[in-house]
């Protein structure tokens, strides 16, 4: 017979032993989904929720360029400027009479009637880590122009994707928030603020989903059932589940509901839906459609994004993936060093082809007017370039698209100086940037959520970006 003589007993790491048999029940599996659904408690809860319910926008897939894309080459280029701040790359037209993006970007500029760019946006932030928190929560770091800076308070404010999934609910049996094909990574390898939950807690952290897209037959292993697991095994495997719970709870005798029995639903849930599994595997698409958004990690990773919100996913945020064959001295967008060669070689085609597929896929359709769109950084890069041919950090002021999704089409909005380096007109903070996602998510920006002191705190502090709202 089974016994718990001490139902509170904490293991060396904080675990209570229940806690221990939960997860070890769920790990009965042969699958990694504790991981990905884990956490105990949530420690933020709604102060006065303002949902509006369904916004303009039923799904959000953020493309984050990680490293910091040159403005001036990409969606603000400067043409009449020295040749050291222009660079080598010239404007090019559009689909919009008027509007020009770099040459570096042809796919993309044929579809810029869907786009409005945001030429201002602004963090008053150099550093990767301290700029990105900013950026992926609307809350500035403090302090600010901190580099290598990890999770952790004062910085524990929730990625806009752990709001999502606090306030909009699930479609189907998978989450409304997913980040993929990993975190966001300095050279050093220090993980940065403002991508998980933070003071949320655990149980509304958006899904991780480590993974290689572009690979031959790659899979996420935490969706596919073992070779010796049939659906008559797995459904064993929930009953014996379910019998060992039941005992445990009355064992405890807890006052309030567990959190477990929430995951464990929802782990059988994914594991028993045939559509949810289906849903990662990138292989089920037609070969012409994977050769539209290019067989790059980050092209297959958007694809794998829209597929996602297809099958029900809320917010899905794809990271510029960023693989071991990356320089030291300029890795991903972080262009230190030999900016021309690396934005024509390595970074702007498979970017162009992604961004440019993901309309068109979503316009087809009929997902475009339902799907924002969201094209950003953590940063830009510096008006001039330096000694080694390329740019360095710049938060002054940098460009951001948006598309799809309540959000007006061919439309400029804000603008730079005549040398790319600070705002000239329409500034753009990253609190109006969170505000503008919740608010086409149909999430009011002045929604509350409660701090660890239980202190209520605004989802966002910035306003809606009304001049490109449709």
């Amino acid at each position: 017979m089974l016994r718990i003589l001490d139902g509170q007993a904490r293991l060396c790491d904080g675990v209570t032993r229940r806690e221990a048999l939960r997860v070890g029940g769920l790990s009965a599996l042969g699958l990694g989904l504790p991981t990905l659904l884990g956490g105990r408690t949530a420690l933020g809860n709604s102060a006065g929720s303002l949902v509006k319910g369904e916004g303009t926008a039923k799904s959000c897939i953020v493309l984050f360029l990680m490293g910091g894309p040159p403005q001036h080459s990409t969606f603000d280029p400067k043409p009449d400027a020295p040749i050291e701040v222009r660079g080598e790359f010239g404007p090019i037209s559009t689909t919009v009479p008027g509007m020009q993006l770099a040459e570096t970007l042809p796919r993309t500029a044929s579809q810029a009637h869907h786009l409005a760019v945001l030429r201002a946006v602004s963090s008053g932030d150099n550093a990767h880590s301290s700029s990105g928190y900013y950026m992926l929560t609307g809350q500035p770091h403090a302090p600010m122009n901190s580099e290598n800076a990890n999770p952790g308070f004062p910085n524990d404010y929730p990625n806009w994707g752990a709001v999502v999934r606090k306030f909009l609910p699930r479609r189907g049996t998978l989450p409304a928030s997913v980040r993929l094909p990993h975190r966001i990574f300095n050279t050093d390898g220090s993980v940065w603020p403002g991508q998980d939950a933070g003071f949320l807690g655990r149980p509304v952290e958006p899904w991780l989903l480590n993974c290689k897209p572009a690979e031959k037959d790659a899979r996420i292993d935490e969706f596919v059932l073992s070779a010796d697991v049939s659906e008559a095994r797995l459904a064993g495997r929930r009953s014996l589940l379910d019998h060992v719970s039941r005992r445990l709870d009355t064992a405890e005798r807890l006052a309030a509901p567990s959190n477990y029995g929430q995951l464990t639903e929802q782990a059988f849930g994914v594991l028993s839906s045939t559509a949810s599994r289906q849903a990662f595997e990138l292989d089920r698409e037609p070969e012409a459609m994977r050769d539209l958004y290019g067989r790059t990690q980050f092209g297959q990773g958007v694809l794998l994004g829209r597929r996602l919100i297809e099958a029900g996913v809320r917010l899905v945020q794809v990271n510029w993936y960023r693989g071991p064959e990356e320089p030291s001295d300029a890795p991903c967008w972080d262009s230190h060093a030999r900016e021309a060669k690396r934005l024509r070689e390595n970074l702007c085609p498979p970017a162009d082809q992604a961004i440019s597929a993901l309309l068109i896929d979503l316009e087809q359709r009929g997902l475009l007017k339902e799907t924002l769109v969201v094209v950003m950084a953590e940063f830009g890069r510096s008006p001039r370039i330096n000694g080694a041919a390329g740019r360095d950090h710049w938060g002054s002021v940098y460009s951001a698209a948006l598309a799809g999704g309540g959000i007006k089409g061919g439309v400029v909005h804000g603008a730079s100086d005549a040398i790319g380096g600070y705002p000239k007109e329409g500034k753009v903070a990253p609190e109006d940037l969170t505000a503008t996602i919740f608010d086409r998510l149909g999430i009011a920006p002045q929604t509350e959520i409660q701090d660890t002191l239980g202190r209520p705190i605004p989802i966002s502090r910035g306003e809606p970006i009304r001049s490109i709202l449709a």
